[in-house]
């Protein structure tokens, strides 16, 4: 990677030295900003038009040709403002602070993004990728750590300005690098998709012996419609007690303040076991809100919850409590094995979830009652164990990969963002394009 022939000291403090030829300038004498505005919520009928509205969310992508949300034309000239043309740079200043995109249609935008308009003073695809390194480096910092920017910080924020037409070979260069860089970051993503799904397949052919080369009976049951001749196919209300708790009242000190007993949320079911409560809860919370104890062994499953958490299924390994968004099953264990009813039930995870949706209808929840008629493979209990050993070592191999698969994401990010930052801050020379490729392919081998 070359370096310019010569440099100069900025004389910013985190900037250091650039490149002798590039000029400091700030923001307001280079680039002029706008920014939108939000119709009042309650008038349903600002939103009814046809109008693009950019918000914070929309922003990210190189170009945005398309937004969430609309506008219309009442509600634009109420508010006076002026749609933002094609070609300009939209930039966020509050929240997501340094979020951008380039106008591809005209649209109109909300109070958190300033409009920077195309000028003679530079280039707006340099822009792109030079205002989100520079910008934020002036805002204020609040007691919570977040960043604030206003129109005057804005304006103030310094810029180490190439000439134009070494702006446009900047951004050039960092067009073609980042979206090779981004392809290979979505190819990963995709990759962990997979092996997701690959993942789900095994638990469930392991745990409802699909994979085993046996005699096979029907069960009738749609979501598991065939198991080994010497499998059951049971309720598991047959085998397991199942209940839920609920959540003491927060404003009440007495149920909280000095609290010893693990209480969970439904926020546990993201790991595979619990060894510790989210919450601590007093004697007294337990006695007057009739607190389940729940021992050490059973498996806890989500009853709501948005995303993916409703369906999702952990193992207790200590003595708690829960709140009413949880279902403990305490399983007889002379009939199943912990292990292997946690496994099962995460191979059965798209069943549970059809069942708390009402097999198409808007429910959302799971319920005791659903648990306990809902059916599943029960192999002998010796099977059961060695099905559990199998799926834990198959799924360890799986997660290794997916793992490897984040961590080299990781690191496409990191040389993203150098390769961002080295060419808008002067340390490479991008006009000397023979170093361009073989470092980016060189390090994609090796990962």
């Amino acid at each position: 990677m070359k370096p310019y022939p010569d440099y100069k000291p900025s004389g910013v403090a985190w900037l250091g030295d650039v490149p002798g030829h590039w000029q400091l300038k700030k923001v307001k004498h280079i680039a002029r900003h706008t920014t939108g505005w939000t119709p009042p919520t309650g008038d349903s009928s600002s939103y009814e038009g046809a109008n693009p509205w950019a918000t914070i969310g929309d922003l990210g992508d190189l170009i945005i040709s398309e937004t969430k949300n609309f506008i219309s034309d009442g509600a634009a000239e109420k508010a006076g403002i002026v749609p933002s043309p094609v070609g300009s740079l939209l930039f966020s200043f509050k929240l997501s602070v340094g979020q951008v995109s380039i106008t591809g249609v005209p649209l109109f935008t909300n109070e958190a993004i300033a409009t920077f308009l195309q000028s003679d003073e530079y280039e707006v695809s340099w822009a792109f990728y030079t205002f989100p390194a520079f910008i934020p480096e002036n805002c204020a910092i609040n007691i919570y750590g977040a960043k604030l920017l206003n129109q005057q910080r804005i304006n103030d924020a310094t810029l180490v300005v190439p000439p134009l037409e070494e702006q446009q070979a900047i951004a050039d260069y960092l067009d073609t690098e980042t979206a090779r860089i981004d392809a290979l970051i979505r190819e990963k993503v995709g990759l962990i998709g997979l092996l997701g799904e690959y993942r789900q397949s095994v638990i469930a052919d392991l745990t409802t012996g699909a994979n085993l080369s046996v005699p096979k009976t029907q069960t009738n049951n749609v979501f598991c419609p065939a198991i080994p001749a010497a499998w059951q196919m049971v309720r598991i209300g047959k085998y397991a007690r199942i209940g839920n708790g609920s959540t003491p009242l927060k404003d009440n000190a007495n149920y909280w303040v000095g609290g010893t007993f693990p209480w969970l949320n439904s926020a546990v079911v993201n790991q595979d076991e619990v060894v510790e409560g989210s919450e601590l809860v007093t004697d007294e919370a337990l006695r007057a809100c009739h607190l389940p104890i729940v021992q050490a062994g059973a498996v806890l499953i989500a009853l709501t919850g948005q995303g993916k958490t409703r369906g999702q299924v952990t193992v207790l390994k200590i003595e708690a409590t829960i709140n009413q968004h949880l279902a403990y099953l305490a399983a007889d264990p002379s009939a199943f094995s912990t292990e292997y009813l946690f496994w099962t039930l995460t191979g059965m995870y798209a069943a549970l979830r059809m069942v708390s949706d009402g097999q198409g209808g808007t429910k959302g929840a799971l319920t005791c009652e659903d648990l306990s008629r809902f059916q599943i493979p029960k192999p002998p209990l010796a099977d059961q164990l060695v099905i559990a050993a199998r799926v834990q070592t198959e799924t360890a191999r799986i997660d290794d990969l997916i793992r490897h698969a984040k961590e080299e994401i990781a690191l496409l990010k990191e040389l993203r963002a150098a390769t961002v930052a080295d060419a808008v801050l002067g340390r490479v020379d991008v006009r000397t394009r023979e170093f361009i490729a073989n470092s980016l392919i060189a390090f994609v081998e090796l990962a």
